[in-house]
């Protein structure tokens, strides 16, 4: 099997960003944003799904984190559209539970080849630190619309921001790590009736 990696720098006016991802990796990360509580979260992504991650951003802080947060979900979903390649021998769905103390949820991912996001999550508050939790959408909205993938991000339970936060990171690195998972018994096929992904 080739190597499913890719790595790109995605830059604009406002961020610059590099990463280099490796599917087939063991959750070593090297990752710099510049927002401390965005890289504990992307930091728990590559871990639980053993993505060998380097993430590199520069971004308009000065402003807010808003454009940074964005551009690193739009580098990664192009990232791992290039890693994956044409798909073939991945399970192509991957879903997962995390619990952390009161919080859990529940992240179900499809490598559809259509974006699409449902993201049902109600933060008991708006800011953890500096970090405003609703940036966590707009990171999913940039990762599936550049990832070609539907994502369903539910958290079910949860009395604190910060544990919310971290249990979708997880669930979604866990569901993430199933999906592109290659299948022993897929034979290299693509799954999918309709021949395309």
């Amino acid at each position: 099997m080739s190597p499913r990696r890719s790595s790109l720098v995605r830059e604009t006016r406002e961020t610059r960003i590099a990463v280099a991802l490796n599917l087939d990796g063991t959750g070593e990360r090297r990752i710099a944003t510049g927002i401390g509580f965005f890289d504990h979260m992307l930091d728990q992504l590559a871990k639980h799904a053993l993505l060998d991650l380097e993430l590199d951003a520069k971004g308009d802080l000065h402003i807010d984190a808003h454009h940074t947060v964005e551009d690193i979900g739009i580098t990664l979903g192009q990232a791992l559209a290039r890693a994956l390649g044409d798909k073939k021998g991945v399970r192509r769905y991957g879903h997962a539970y995390v619990p952390l103390d009161e919080a859990l949820s529940r992240v179900v991912i499809d490598l559809s080849g259509r974006p699409g996001l449902e993201f049902n999550v109600d933060f008991v508050r708006g800011l953890v630190g500096e970090f405003d939790i609703d940036l966590i959408h707009e990171f999913f909205k940039g990762f599936v619309n550049h990832a070609l993938v539907t994502l369903h991000v539910d958290n079910l339970k949860g009395k604190n921001a910060h544990h919310q936060a971290e249990t979708i990171f997880k669930a979604f690195g866990r569901a993430l790590r199933m999906a592109c998972e290659i299948d022993p018994r897929g034979s290299g096929m693509l799954p999918s009736t309709k021949g395309k992904l």
